[in-house]
């Protein structure tokens, strides 16, 4: 156990130089390039801060978790938005892209949607390889999608304009050197966290919501919350949805190809407060394209709330099972 904690602690160290390294990194990449920050956020930031999800979910389909890896993407969104978002706006006011209220959140509902009928309604407590396919072929879409977007984008601002004076190798060496300590920690925070867990005995389905999701959340809050303080809001907050978008089409239909995924039924409820958050946060940046630390907070509280009944569903399953 203490050997555990060891790890646990080196890993954090990691996630947080790397996403300062990568953060740094790929600002300046998006700003000698004259791609906008959000279209970098929504795309290299947000892939690469989820392949701990990624490799974490796959994992555990191949070895027949199919709850773990389930509850790894739906507790890892629900982070996302709640935790992520939330504690980036206490650091500082989150202005929102308008492109991404308008585009990419409402895209992320509907994508929410999509996966509670597919996990609960046409096939009840399966994902099919038929499902994971569509779930896939979405993700293609989304990502041509984000490519138009960038080329046909006219704006560049004026940050984009003061582009640090550093060669493109060393910005390259920031991006490969962070990614390693996000992805290296990321692993070292789980497999230390999910050993911690399982001695204490907890469900399958509570470790990937809870210890998994948090732990391969880790680097989406670090990054969003370095990228915050460095006032990239664009990266901060695209990294967050961009993520979110990645875990339920990318994830979802890789470990459901792989063989297909059970997910148990108490998850609807789950998937259901996913869904709520993402319809959250499009009322609050729906007219000012700004969240606050106000809504920050009240985001922060809702998912420690969250986290207490499913913790409380997992020992007293009778009584506050959905």
């Amino acid at each position: 156990m203490v050997l555990d904690v060891i790890w646990l602690i080196l890993g954090m160290v990691c996630l947080i130089k790397g996403a300062d390294f990568f953060v740094e990194g790929s600002s300046n990449v998006a700003k000698a390039l004259k791609i906008p920050s959000i279209i970098i956020g929504l795309t290299l930031v947000s892939i690469g801060t989820s392949l701990p999800e990624l490799s974490v979910s796959v994992n555990s389909a191949l070895q027949g978790l199919d709850d773990m890896s389930f509850g790894n993407v739906i507790g890892s969104n629900i982070f996302n938005i709640f935790m992520v978002i939330g504690i980036s706006a206490l650091f500082t006011p989150m202005i929102v892209e308008k492109s991404v209220v308008k585009y990419d959140i409402p895209i992320l509902i509907a994508i929410g949607i999509f996966v509670l009928i597919f996990g609960f309604a046409i096939t009840p407590g399966t994902f099919s390889r038929f499902e994971s396919i569509i779930l896939l072929l979405m993700f293609v879409c989304y990502m041509v999608f984000i490519v138009l977007r960038s080329k046909k984008s006219k704006v560049i601002d004026e940050k984009q304009e003061e582009t640090k004076n550093k060669k493109w190798y060393i910005n390259l060496l920031f991006i490969v050197v962070g990614l390693a300590g996000i992805i290296g920690g990321g692993e070292l925070v789980v497999n230390s966290a999910k050993k911690i867990a399982i001695n204490l005995g907890m469900s399958e389905l509570l470790v990937g919501l809870t210890i998994v999701s948090i732990g391969t959340s880790l680097p989406e809050l670090v990054t969003s919350v370095v990228a915050a303080r460095k006032k990239e809001n664009d990266i901060a907050v695209g990294n967050a949805i961009g993520s979110s978008i990645f875990n339920c089409l990318l994830i979802i239909g890789v470990s459901s190809t792989i063989t297909p995924l059970n997910v148990d039924v108490s998850s609807l409820l789950d998937t259901i407060v996913m869904i709520i958050s993402v319809l959250l946060i499009f009322i609050f940046t729906y007219k000012n394209y700004k969240i606050n630390k106000i809504q920050g907070g009240v985001f922060v509280a809702i998912y420690l709330l969250y986290f207490v009944y499913i913790v409380l569903r997992n020992i007293y399953p009778n009584i506050f099972a959905f």
